[in-house]
């Protein structure tokens, strides 16, 4: 399949159309909303959901899209989300929207750094209001340019792009349980019953540092985007995005829809979707080798990947590119958690008891995004504590 060039912006703009709409609910259980959403088309610098963005010609500089799911307790999650789309709109603005070569490059860099200065800023007030210690949100960052989406996630909300009827997931979420189902501890199936689906590895805000997954997806005519938080991907499957899709053209209507399917399961967390389907002769039909999925985004002068020919897409989830050596379950006690040291090989090889593991409940309760904020020494003790614990699980699942 082909992707982007990383010097050119892909098709012609003016002919591809946007529709797009987004919309946010406090859900069944919570008191205030904490998620965020910003739509915006960069050409013109009008960031509303007025009928001229609501449908509106691709520009020459693109559209952005963005979804926030905010954390920390009392206001500082509500905070957290506001200030992400805030930074990430008004830092677009300036390294994008002023910019003089419109090329790939400069978008993914630009979308990557705005990602990074909100983390920054949002770091920064954390520790400037002591109230708010802790204070984090997801950021999920989707930029059309040409014909092509790119990516910066950070958490665990989503995207996921509809072709043909089918829904596939083309961010990872950055959490304990994908690194479990990664390294083969759980099966998808489990892992949506876990009571441990809310801790994530990274937030923006809790730490001064991140690293932004930065992706790219081609787009074809018909495609459908769907960001969302995980107050609607927790309760509403892949398959049920796929038949709303399918059956609701209109975009007002889809998004409440899927809102009502989360409310319906429960509705226990605050609930944002975005949906975007992209027309117009500015897009390529969907052809043999096209490939959907998560598939990071290579700068010009990198080496790039070589993608899987003879199908028309990846299966769900697959990371479209080389594929690196399997990660085995005894790898996980050297994996860092938001940034920690990583375990020494004594530590990670160290006996322990036969018993089935579990992670400790303070560790756990202080990375769900329900909690209250810790300092930069709780994180750390956090982080090797979560390390132990799954290299205990690894030597019992290996027994």
């Amino acid at each position: 399949m082909s992707f982007p060039d990383a010097t050119t912006p892909g098709s012609a703009p003016s002919d591809i159309t946007v529709h797009v709409f987004g919309r946010t609910d406090v859900g069944r259980t919570r008191e205030h909303n904490e998620d965020a959403f910003v739509v915006a088309d960069l050409t013109s610098d009008n960031a509303t959901l007025q009928p001229e963005v609501r449908t509106h010609r691709l520009g020459e500089r693109g559209t952005m899209f963005m979804v926030a799911d905010g954390m920390g307790g009392a206001a500082a999650g509500e905070i957290a989300s506001a200030m992400a789309t805030d930074i990430v709109l008004a830092e677009m603005r300036k390294r994008w929207m002023g910019a003089a070569g419109l090329t790939a490059d400069v978008f993914a860099t630009s979308i990557k750094q705005s990602t990074e200065t909100a983390n920054q800023r949002i770091h920064q007030y954390a520790l400037e209001h002591p109230e708010h210690r802790g204070m984090g949100t997801t950021a999920t960052i989707a930029g059309i340019l040409g014909d092509a989406l790119y990516l910066a996630q950070v958490g665990d909300s989503r995207a996921y792009l509809i072709r043909d009827g089918i829904a596939r997931q083309i961010t990872k979420d950055q959490s304990l349980i994908q690194k479990l189902v990664e390294a083969g501890e759980l099966t998808p199936e489990e892992a949506e019953q876990s009571e441990r689906r809310n801790i994530i590895l990274q937030a923006l805000g809790p730490e001064a540092n991140i690293k932004v997954d930065l992706t790219v997806q081609q787009v074809r005519k018909g495609d459908t985007l769907v960001l969302c938080s995980d107050g609607l991907s927790g309760q509403v499957k892949t398959e049920q995005i796929s038949e709303c899709v399918r059956q609701l053209p209109d975009l007002v209507q889809l998004c409440k829809q899927l809102i009502d399917l989360a409310n319906h399961a429960g509705g226990p967390d605050n609930i944002t979707v975005v949906a975007a389907r992209f027309e117009g002769e500015g897009l390529g039909q969907v052809g043999v080798g096209d490939a959907v999925g998560h598939r990071n985004y290579r700068f010009s002068g990198e080496a790039r990947a070589t993608m899987p020919m003879g199908s028309e897409e990846l299966p769900p989830n697959a990371t479209a590119e080389v594929r690196m050596p399997t990660v085995r379950s005894d790898m996980l006690a050297a994996t860092p958690v938001m940034g920690m040291p990583a375990l020494s090989e004594e530590e990670a090889n160290r006996p322990t008891p036969r018993a089935t593991p579990a992670i400790p409940a303070a560790a756990a309760a202080a990375l769900e995004k329900e909690s209250g904020g810790l300092g930069i020494t709780t994180w750390v003790g956090i982080g090797v504590a979560l390390a132990i614990a799954l290299a205990a699980w690894s030597w019992f699942r290996g027994r």
